[in-house]
């Protein structure tokens, strides 16, 4: 026996694009996965094709998100009607730690502890980017500058990837706002 499709209406919530799972279809999923909490990883087919997906409560409803590449393979956009099928997805969703990333923390214990105490979603957060780097001179790079933070130095780049509470404080000096945007004298 198959999945069961349903359609829906893509519709959306500030600028994400989602579909609403019917009722039967969550109770399925939630059987599927021994729980009824946000996020439930999903597989969810659009139009015949797919794709891994979360499935997430919010603001009491169940949102099934759907991103730009899903909505152009299928030709659907915001209002447009669309058939899909939902399932649970057991497969574990990890992040592979790069090997020189691995490698440049087994030299380092104090970076290895600085990365050990952050957050899961912190160290997954640093690992997927860069994971996302393409050349390994970039890589190699990102690498030294994780490190560099991780170390307590303080890098120029990376911006928000390597914030922390010390590099959030508000600027010194008086604000003066301009139009939306807020600056410093």
């Amino acid at each position: 026996m198959g999945i069961p499709a349903f359609n829906a209406t893509i519709a959306l919530l500030g600028i994400n694009p989602y579909v609403s799972v019917p009722g039967p279809t969550l109770k399925r999923l939630f059987l599927a996965a021994g729980r009824d909490k946000s996020p439930i990883a999903v597989k969810v087919t659009i139009e015949g094709t797919s794709y891994c997906q979360t499935l997430v409560r919010y603001q009491g409803d169940w949102r099934l998100y759907l991103n730009t590449p899903m909505r152009k393979a299928a030709c659907k956009n915001v209002g447009d009607r669309v058939k899909l099928s939902v399932q649970f997805d057991p497969s574990p969703r990890e992040e592979r730690l790069p090997s020189e990333f691995k490698q440049a923390l087994r030299k380092d214990a104090v970076a290895r502890l600085a990365f050990e105490q952050l957050s899961p979603s912190r160290q997954k957060e640093i690992v997927r980017y860069l994971n996302t780097l393409k050349t390994k001179i970039a890589l190699e790079r990102n690498v030294a500058t994780v490190l560099s933070h991780l170390r307590g130095e303080s890098p120029k780049t990376l911006g928000a990837l390597m914030r922390t509470a010390k590099t959030l404080r508000k600027p010194r000096g008086k604000a003066r706002v301009i139009g939306r945007s807020r600056k410093t004298r």
